[in-house]
């Protein structure tokens, strides 16, 4: 997971930052770049969580609540490595 990554600070908040902003400007971006040497494709991460997925196009979701549930569905992803 994501997550583990930022455990061992292969990662920072800003890496996460970066692909949750990546994601709100184009969701169908496809995979990502971050860090050193990881890509994940965070429209993948939100369809496979059910949270985040179930918010995405409600019209009462806050921006803020978006931005939580990308970026939880985000962390508890499987990156790739390259």
């Amino acid at each position: 997971m994501t997550l583990d990554l930022c455990a061992t600070l292969d990662i920072v908040e800003d890496d996460v930052a970066a692909l949750v902003n990546a994601y709100m400007a184009d969701p169908s971006s496809g995979h990502i770049s971050f860090a050193e040497g990881y890509r994940i494709d965070p429209a993948a991460a939100v369809a496979d969580h059910p949270f985040a997925n179930t918010l995405i196009g409600q019209p009462w979701a806050s921006p803020e609540l978006l931005r939580a549930a990308v970026r939880a569905a985000i962390m508890l992803a499987q990156q790739e490595r390259v």
